[in-house]
């Protein structure tokens, strides 16, 4: 695997190194002793995916608040999304900005959230299916969000958003929080 820097520290986007043959190829799509070496959270302790019919479905922005932080590494299997993670660290020098990467599964690469940023997604193609990877399990007592198009983060997205929830709509803006 090859890991990629993005202007958000801790947030990579992945991409496999395929052994390819006659047979097609083969690539390790994660490896505890490489994530470590690049400082990230090697341990996943559940996967989960979401099947999205439409173009143009939005989920997100979501992440799981204390004391259940959790980091994400995401991976288009079917389709394409434009993924998105945002900065909530406080601390950080690049709080509340944000940084997309286009997954696809001709492409097959990922991307790694870490804990304290938020993610979300917009599909590109009909019938888009997203694989993820996760640092904690769920708590629905921990489950947070911030709305799509706050302008406290100013996130650009590709196209327009057709199918939203209301959880995912109606977040308050993030300075009230």
């Amino acid at each position: 695997m090859t890991f990629h820097k993005t202007k958000l520290a801790g947030v990579f986007e992945i991409h496999l190194e395929p052994n390819s043959d006659e047979r097609g190829f083969f690539a390790r799509t994660w490896c505890e002793t490489e994530f470590e070496s690049h400082g990230l959270k090697p341990k996943i302790v559940q996967c989960s995916v979401s099947f999205n019919v439409k173009k143009g479905t939005l989920r997100g922005i979501h992440y799981q608040g204390m004391p259940y932080p959790e980091a994400k590494l995401v991976r288009c299997t079917k389709g394409a999304i434009y993924d998105v993670a945002v900065d909530l660290r406080p601390q950080s020098p690049t709080f509340k900005e944000w940084v997309a990467v286009v997954l696809t599964a001709g492409e097959r690469n990922m991307l790694y959230v870490p804990e304290g940023c938020a993610h979300g997604f917009l599909t590109l193609e009909d019938e888009t299916e997203v694989f993820y990877q996760m640092s904690e399990f769920y708590h629905p007592e921990g489950s947070r969000g911030v709305r799509w198009n706050d302008p406290a983060f100013g996130i650009v997205w590709p196209a327009t958003v057709n199918m939203i929830s209301d959880r995912d709509r109606t977040h308050p803006d993030f300075e009230q929080k």
